[in-house]
């Protein structure tokens, strides 16, 4: 009972390690014991306490909500717009309707909202001004400050003095509408949809420079084609940027898609393992991811080739579309790109990013042209910002009205 004072005081110098010695050994050894062996009133009387109350579980009461006055409806803002003689409008309307968000507004609307510098730019010319060569002027160097090159201009300048001549137009808003069906039939080279289903998997090899926005256009992509009821599979291909692979497994789990992934593999296993894994699994859609090069890499060009070359040997009908992810800032720049990209592996289709930023819009009027040697590619898909939805099909009038401004 008195050995704790009996024990010796421990000098500076003696280590710690004695100190503890002397305390374990005058404290008695306890058997651990699971808690669930002894009864509450046990634990209690052990902690010398009395026993514990039973405890009564409370059953919560529901209170019935107060009836509130229902709110009053908002007003229609179509109520004025006559839907049938605009069917752009009408689009609109049935795309607000659809996506149901607050303040997010429609498809085209944010589309206007993107090209809003170009679309004041050339809107702005219309508003209080005469029919003249000085109009014309004017719009021949609004576009050209778009990016619509030398040869669209010309081009969509001359059918619009030759529609408004014959057709006697003297009010600015009808030359607008006149240069939207001019610009509008212009693109319409480009406008083709993205047909899935004529091969099982198709497999889809999709390419681009830094920072173009490719591994998140991919993932926007899945995004839409899973709404078409299509099953996605993807391939981690860019195996050369820092977490490119994780970005992609990221967007798979967003979506709810498998990856294929190899840490470090190279990219042209990493597809051959992906298509066979689409056959195996029967994926409706394989989405190859590539890692970003510029077209003067001339090495990296190669790679990209043997990558397609890979891609054919476990599908010798593969791929079956070569896209090209275009950064809608980089203006008369995208088109070395397509030009490029177009002679190295023969695209089939475009995805034009970023037209939320300071993009100008009219480099696709130049495609359409086929300005400085490029083949008009089609473009399958354009996006206005970073949300699932705003990856959406290109449609050439809907373009050509966000181009030219609001009325």
């Amino acid at each position: 009972m008195f050995s704790f004072f009996k024990r010796k005081k421990s000098s500076p110098e003696a280590p710690v390690a004695d100190a503890v010695a002397d305390i374990t050994q005058d404290t008695p050894e306890i058997a651990p014991v699971a808690p669930t062996e002894l009864p509450p009133e046990t634990l209690a009387t052990s902690a010398g306490q009395p026993p514990l109350p039973e405890v009564v579980p409370v059953v919560p009461i529901e209170i019935p909500a107060v009836a509130a006055d229902e709110p009053a409806q908002p007003p229609d803002p179509w109520s004025s717009v006559d839907l049938e003689a605009d069917p752009l409008a009408r689009l609109d309307q049935d795309e607000t309707q659809a996506s149901g968000e607050a303040g997010g507004g429609s498809w085209l609307s944010r589309l206007r909202h993107g090209l809003s510098r170009t679309g004041q730019s050339l809107g702005g010319l219309f508003v209080g001004v005469k029919v003249d060569e000085a109009l014309f002027e004017e719009l021949e160097t609004a576009l050209i400050m778009a990016d619509a090159g030398v040869d669209a201009t010309e081009t969509l300048i001359s059918a619009l003095r030759t529609r408004v001549r014959k057709q006697r137009l003297d009010q600015p808003e009808a030359v607008r509408d006149a240069l939207k069906d001019i610009l509008a039939n212009h693109l319409k080279v480009l406008e083709k949809p993205f047909v899935v289903g004529e091969a099982t998997p198709m497999v889809v090899m999709i390419a681009g420079v830094n920072g173009a926005g490719k591994t998140t256009s991919i993932g926007k992509l899945a995004h839409a084609l899973q709404a078409r009821k299509a099953s996605v599979l993807l391939a981690a291909g860019d195996t050369f940027r820092a977490a490119a692979r994780e970005q992609l497994v990221a967007w798979g789990s967003r979506n709810g898609v498998t990856v294929i992934a190899q840490e470090g593999g190279d990219p042209a296993a990493v597809a051959f393992d992906a298509v066979n894994a689409g056959r195996a699994r029967s994926a409706d859609v394989v989405l190859v991811d590539t890692a970003g090069r510029l077209p003067t890499q001339l090495h990296l060009m190669e790679e990209l080739k043997k990558i397609k070359r890979v891609i054919s040997k476990a599908d010798p009908s593969a791929p079956h579309e070569v896209l090209l992810v275009v950064d809608g800032n980089t203006g008369q720049n995208a088109l070395a790109q397509i030009r490029a990209f177009d002679a190295a592996l023969g695209l089939t289709g475009l995805i034009v990013t970023k037209l939320d930023g300071t993009a100008k819009g009219g480099t696709l009027a130049a495609v359409a042209a086929g300005s400085q040697g490029v083949r008009p590619v089609p473009v399958y898909w354009i996006g206005v910002g970073e949300a699932m939805q705003d990856l959406q099909p290109f449609v050439a009038a809907e373009f050509a009205e966000a181009l030219l401004g609001s009325r």
